[in-house]
């Protein structure tokens, strides 16, 4: 059962750590302006918008910033932190 939780606490790590790194790739993108029919920016898009459009609604209008990325960054690694830490810390106990 222990070593489970490992791959568990694992596999979620990098789900978290690669979405981390397609939010940081949306938000540089967007200090450009990119090809809208690029393969790789609607992907971006089409990954990051679900989770980006519910926060930028409920946050205020910031000088023009959208902080949208910067919220979801400090949630994936209080997420990690949290539950990936935790999970791990749990798997060692029980072995």
């Amino acid at each position: 059962m222990s070593n489970i939780l490992l791959a568990l606490a694992r596999l979620l790590y990098i789900l978290l750590e690669a979405y981390f790194w397609i939010i940081i790739a949306r938000a540089l993108i967007s200090w450009v302006s990119p090809d809208p029919y690029n393969p790789i920016v609607r992907f971006l898009y089409r990954v990051t918008e679900p989770v980006l459009r519910p926060i930028r609604h409920r946050l205020p209008a910031t000088m023009g910033l959208d902080l949208s990325p910067m919220i979801v960054v400090i949630a994936l690694k209080v997420a990690e932190w949290v539950v990936v830490d935790s999970l791990r810390d749990f798997a060692v106990s029980i072995r």
